[in-house]
């Protein structure tokens, strides 16, 4: 257990480093969370024709509310915990990778239901969109990463049993007399 926690701690620090460098920054984070707002709008457009996207932005053409998808809400760190807690957990590595990107999928699934969600509940009320986006989703995104990785966990295979003890040689007891009691 503290071997998992050592390498947690020590693969989630580097991950958020990288995540903060301007190559990562530009490379991975701004084009996914560009694609998650246009990903949550062509969803919103199936029912709602009201709504574009440009950049990070999604904005409803009718009010003009809109919400931009920032640092924190792209769900890209909940995606480095659960990918930290796959790689740090002892498991074989095409479990941690089929883990990793069903587990990604999984987050970002219920990250674009955030999205949306936050997006009406802000249209309808400020106050609770304060506070569904700083408590609510926060602890449910996180909930989510939890979820997973408990679900992957039971899903592994069982660790392969020890290989047997190797019988003691006869040779080795031979010049030993038994113990005997007085």
């Amino acid at each position: 257990m503290l071997r998992f926690f050592i390498l947690f701690v020590v693969i989630l620090v580097a991950l958020f480093a990288a995540e903060l460098t301007p190559p990562v920054q530009s490379a991975v984070v701004l084009p996914w969370t560009e694609a998650l707002a246009r990903i949550s709008a062509g969803l919103i457009t199936l029912f709602d024709s009201h709504v574009v996207a440009f950049g990070k932005i999604l904005q409803n053409t009718t009010n003009g509310f809109a919400v931009s998808i920032e640092a924190g809400c792209n769900g890209i760190e909940a995606a480095i915990v659960l990918i930290a807690a796959m790689l740090a957990f002892p498991a074989p590595w095409k479990h941690r990778v089929i883990g990793i990107f069903t587990g990604l999928f999984a987050v970002q699934v219920l990250n674009i239901v955030r999205v949306i969600s936050l997006f009406y509940i802000g249209q309808w009320n400020m106050k609770v969109f304060e506070w569904a986006h700083l408590y609510l989703w926060q602890a449910l995104i996180m909930l989510d990463v939890l979820i997973v990785w408990l679900v992957w966990i039971r899903m592994l295979p069982p660790p392969p049993p020890p290989p047997p003890a190797a019988p003691s040689s006869p040779s080795a007891n031979a010049g030993t007399q038994p113990a005997t009691a007085p």
